[in-house]
């Protein structure tokens, strides 16, 4: 289930990343893993999450993801291993909420950008998704929610 998307404007944002590019498949045994490196460093930092993770696709391609697996911080992080700072751009975007199991985000985000073409949004290259609630707030995936922005350049 979708909320109803909706245009809103971002303020630039601090973060930690690991960039990465893999075959499409590979994701899901990128994720976790990368997600335990990438709070580890920032913790070893002293620095705190501003924010729940995120991912920013950089482009869109049906076999290869090009993307950054990231955590918006408090304080700029200094290089350690494949952790990097980084940063989300301000931009304005079109952005919902999907709430169910991380199974149903490509279905979600067709039917979001549907939506975001038929309004006549011109899109920039990339989009990012922030994993709001998961599994590490409830078991339950019917509970699970994830943002979905995509950047508008008109």
């Amino acid at each position: 289930m979708l909320d109803t998307p909706h245009i809103t404007q971002t303020d630039a944002q601090l973060t930690a990343i690991i960039h990465l590019t893999i075959p499409r498949e590979e994701i899901r045994n990128v994720m976790g893993p990368g997600i335990a490196e990438l709070m580890a460093a920032v913790a070893v930092q002293g620095i705190a999450p501003a924010g729940p993770i995120f991912s920013h696709h950089l482009r869109m391609d049906p076999e290869i993801f090009d993307f950054e697996i990231g955590v918006p911080v408090s304080a700029p992080v200094a290089a350690a291993g494949r952790v990097k700072a980084g940063q989300l751009p301000a931009a304005t975007v079109a952005r919902t909420v999907y709430h169910g199991p991380y199974e149903g985000l490509g279905a979600a985000w067709g039917e979001f950008l549907a939506w975001v073409s038929a309004e006549g949004h011109p899109q920039a290259p990339d989009l990012w998704e922030c994993y709001v609630a998961g599994p590490e707030s409830n078991p339950d995936p019917a509970t699970w929610r994830t943002e979905l922005n995509r950047p508008l350049t008109g």
